[in-house]
């Protein structure tokens, strides 16, 4: 792909030379993974990395795989390797990549990745995050099998400037990717403690108290079927031929904006008379709303509220109670605690996309305190946890943000 930009928009102080277009090939050094067959997996032994080990632009722990050190016949990883998938399933993952920072002993990687190594590899590592690295490999992608291979790798070119510039500009990213490391790995921690606390913190297996409370609280906790208390509400689709019911004031969610968390708007708005003439419903600010028929449900059970009062689709379920004898924060993280349970035994699969059984969710057990003051602490203890949990998300976009402006900058 040619690239007649010959200098970046912005430049370390001391540098004026242009760039020079090369081919990758020309640059770095290429090695291949190997495939292990399930016979050579063994527990100690030569770490195997895959996509898996590649997430946010660094090596991770994943489902791990080593094989026995003597079928290894492939090349050990060295610190500052680059390491990038080149083929998957999932064509988004392809390009995907991360640089080897600390020493791996024993480590290979396997089929479907290739190993780059430069003597300015922070930089490469830089290049294969810009947008000229994703264009080729869209352009150089196979039309039937998701992969890029080594004779693709060869006709891929990009302006590189000299070894010093290189260096000063991989040291840079390296620096910066740092920082979005910590506040990527601090966001994952609370996520785990988030997902740990849930747990502890509401009755399992049948149990009538939870492992950990708030001082003070000692009563075991009622059983009630979710029907007893919780009046699940539905919505509708407007006409869309009917140009009066649509461009209002009144914002119109579906299922493609229930994501977790709050909602302030969605990508529609409807009028009063859409609402007046259908059986969508207007649903209180603060109110609860489940996904009740989407794809999502096969792996996730999202639960939103609105920061505003609004109406639903179809495939919408708002959970209207009685604010005063039932903490509203409570309920929400309560059945947060409950996701996996109703994934296995709630959500139905259809001919097309998965789907809540209303009976069933009905008549689901929902343990909770007698006391309402203890349903506000655990309540206002997981809403504090999220603002801390979106406080590092946020920081950690920022980042990701600048990162993407200044490899626009940096590089031409």
């Amino acid at each position: 792909m040619s690239n007649n930009n010959k200098t970046p928009a912005i430049r370390f102080k001391g540098f004026t030379d242009t760039w020079e277009q090369r081919k990758l090939s020309q640059f770095v050094e290429f090695y291949t993974g190997l495939t292990y067959s399930p016979s050579d997996v063994q527990e100690t032994g030569t770490l195997v990395l895959r996509s898996s080990n590649v997430k946010n632009g660094a090596v991770i722990d994943a489902d791990n795989v080593y094989v026995n050190d003597e079928v290894v016949d492939s090349e050990n990883v060295r610190r500052g390797d680059i390491i990038v998938v080149v083929r998957n399933g999932s064509r988004a993952l392809i390009g995907k990549h991360a640089e080897i920072r600390e020493e791996m002993p024993k480590t290979v990687i396997g089929a479907f990745m290739t190993g780059i190594r430069s003597n300015h590899s922070s930089f490469v590592n830089a290049l294969l995050s810009t947008q000229q690295f994703e264009n080729e490999v869209a352009m150089n992608m196979g039309a039937t099998i998701n992969q890029i291979t080594g004779y693709m790798f060869a006709k891929m070119s990009f302006m590189i400037p000299e070894g010093e510039e290189q260096d000063k500009i991989g040291v840079f990213f390296k620096d910066l990717d740092h920082l979005i490391t910590l506040r990527q790995r601090k966001y994952d921690k609370l996520i785990q403690f988030k997902a740990a606390m849930l747990q502890k913190m509401f009755p399992q297996n049948g149990a009538d108290k939870p492992e950990i409370r708030f001082k003070g609280f000692a009563d075991a906790w009622e059983q009630r079927k979710c029907s007893d208390f919780i009046k699940l509400v539905g919505g509708a689709t407007p006409s869309k031929a009917n140009k009066d019911y649509w461009d209002g004031d009144i914002v119109w969610l579906s299922s493609q904006e229930i994501k977790g968390g709050f909602v302030s708007k969605g990508t529609y708005n409807i009028t009063q008379k859409a609402v007046d003439d259908n059986t969508t419903k207007m649903i209180p600010a603060n109110t609860p709303m489940f996904i009740s028929r989407s794809g999502i449900l096969a792996n996730s059970f999202p639960i939103t509220r609105a920061l505003c009062n609004v109406a639903i689709n179809q495939d919408i379920k708002a959970l209207l109670f009685d604010h005063t004898v039932f903490s509203n924060d409570y309920i929400v993280h309560y059945l947060e605690s409950k996701e996996q349970f109703i994934l296995k035994s709630i959500v139905k699969s259809g001919t097309t996309v998965q789907s809540i059984s209303i009976p069933d969710f009905e008549k689901m057990p929902i343990n909770i305190p007698a006391s309402k003051d203890e349903q506000d602490r655990i309540g206002i203890y997981f809403e504090n946890l999220d603002t801390l949990i979106t406080l590092h998300q946020r920081k950690c976009d920022k980042y990701k943000s600048i990162k993407a402006g200044l490899l626009k900058k940096l590089f031409p």
